[in-house]
């Protein structure tokens, strides 16, 4: 009798991932080989210079978390909510420092989606663009929540008229739904359509603006600064600084959607790495200047829990509805630029997913004629215009911050698995410290959802079970490393030469 014959060497690569659809890895050279085009062709432009990345990272960071959420901050921490910002800085800078080692590595659209694809995994990978669903989906609803809030204190500035309780805000919070929020989403969108280049414009704009405005408040409420208010300092001790830091921690979320810029920015690995750092730099001296401000103006009691805080303390020191007035323009202006940027954002990482067959083909289609998903775009903002109109803010800041935070412990561990099996992979940016800044990023990521509590703890295990199904039940069957065996190897994390690992192609540098 004869022996069998050998099972080929593609053979034997091919078959554990045929058993372990779940572990497929997608090598980095083939999600580069893959970004900037749809199926059919159609392509993105690269558009976007150092500026305008810088603005539209701050137009995504800067909004509800600082001008709606402080409030919310402040009723956990008390005065120390500046170490509650500074707790929550320290988490993003360990981060950040991955998210601008991967951006620059593999400056592709999929961001966190993408980087677990290329070392943790298919399944993992889908489960972090599951939850950037509620990173850059929920929260857009989150924030537009808070912009019905201003709206309301500037018509009342500028008219003396408001929209009434009930079509300006969420069941919970007094209303019946909140318009407000529904119409800013759309206006987003009908701006993400027209074309990158007048969406990044837009946000520069509003992104300096904004700037402005809080310096602006920071002037004014430094004019009555009381040292008193700031005694007792931790008057809610440990727990509250931990649990405000958590809380405070969605005024930062945003910063790593300039990696989702990463197939329309000029020369991407200089520029998304060096736009993280400056956006992380401005806005936490930024927000620490804020905050010290507000609390050294009006004592953290009669902020705590106050809708519309910097428009009520500026209307306080200057006895005048006009300084809050000009504060709630601000604000307005501040939270559409984090609807537009965030929805960018969304639409670029489900480009990524559905060009990888894990969700439906029409998000990855592009527009020939203005270079943009346009059915993608309006798909999220309709759906995710639904809980922006009804559901209350605090119920939908808690999961969002849950769902950020455990994407950023899994950029943490994928910058750390790529440097192991691709060490000679292109790199402008190298994280410092290595391997101690992320895991540290681990640790703080870890500490800050404790923070979070077990009810919203409970919500995200739920939320993680429905997702896993939809990927046994889709996203395993689709995926296009399924349908094409023969890339199975590459994918695999077969290793090219060590010259095609340290060569950039000619687009990106």
């Amino acid at each position: 009798m004869r022996p069998s014959a050998a099972p080929r060497p593609s053979q034997a690569r091919r078959a554990p991932l045929a058993a372990r659809p779940g572990l497929r890895i997608k090598s980095p050279d083939a999600l580069l080989a893959e970004s900037g085009t749809d199926l059919d062709g159609n392509g993105l432009t690269r558009s976007m210079g150092l500026f305008q990345v810088v603005c539209f990272g701050i137009g995504a960071i800067v909004g509800t978390g600082i001008f709606v959420g402080l409030s919310d901050t402040v009723a956990h921490a008390g005065p120390a909510v500046l170490i509650s910002f500074v707790l929550a800085a320290l988490t993003c800078v360990f981060t950040a420092f991955s998210f601008a080692e991967l951006g620059g590595a593999i400056p592709v659209s999929g961001s966190s989606y993408s980087y677990a694809y290329a070392t943790l995994g298919e399944r993992t990978a889908f489960l972090v663009g599951w939850c950037l669903l509620l990173e850059y989906g929920v929260s857009v609803s989150a924030v537009a929540v808070g912009w019905g809030q201003y709206l309301n204190e500037l018509l009342g500035s500028l008219v003396g008229w408001q929209l009434p309780a009930a079509l300006a805000s969420p069941p919970g919070d007094g209303g019946i739904v909140n318009i407000p929020a529904v119409v800013v989403m759309l206006l987003a969108a009908t701006l993400l359509v027209r074309g990158i280049r007048e969406s990044a414009r837009a946000t520069a704009a509003m992104a300096v603006l904004k700037i402005v405005v809080l310096l602006l408040f920071c002037g004014i409420a430094l004019t009555a600064f009381r040292d008193g208010n700031l005694t007792p300092f931790a008057s809610e001790g440990v727990a509250g600084i931990t649990s405000g830091a958590s809380v405070a921690f969605f005024s930062y979320i945003g910063f790593d959607a300039i990696t989702t810029a990463g197939e329309e920015v000029k020369n991407p690995r200089r520029n998304i790495p060096l736009a993280i750092m400056i956006c992380i730099g401005v806005v936490t001296v930024l927000y620490c200047l804020v905050a010290l401000s507000a609390i050294g103006a009006l004592s953290a009691g009669d902020v705590a829990d106050k809708p519309a805080a910097l428009s009520l303390i500026v209307n306080h020191v200057t006895h005048s509805a006009v300084g809050g007035g000009v504060i709630a323009f601000g604000a307005v202006v501040a939270i559409a630029s984090v609807v537009l940027a965030v929805m960018y954002g969304q639409t670029r990482i489900l480009m990524s997913m559905s060009r990888d067959g894990l969700i439906p083909g029409v998000f990855a289609r592009i527009s020939p004629r203005t270079a943009t998903p346009v059915a993608n775009t309006w798909i999220v903002a309709i759906v995710f215009a639904v809980p922006a109109a009804v559901v209350p803010l605090d119920v939908v800041m808690n999961l969002t911050t849950i769902g950020t935070l455990s994407i950023m412990a899994v950029v943490n561990i994928s910058v750390m698995v790529l440097r192991r099996t691709r060490p000679g992979l292109a790199r402008r940016f190298r994280v410092p410290l290595f391997p101690l800044s992320p895991i540290l990023g681990i640790a703080f990521s870890i500490y800050l959802i404790y923070g979070t509590g077990r009810a919203t703890w409970l919500e995200f295990g739920g939320f993680l079970v429905v997702g896993a199904i939809v990927y046994a039940c889709y996203g395993r069957r689709h995926s296009r490393l399924r349908t094409a065996p023969e890339t199975a190897p590459d994918a695999a994390g077969a290793q090219p030469a060590d010259e095609a690992h340290r060569s950039e192609p000619a687009p990106l540098s």
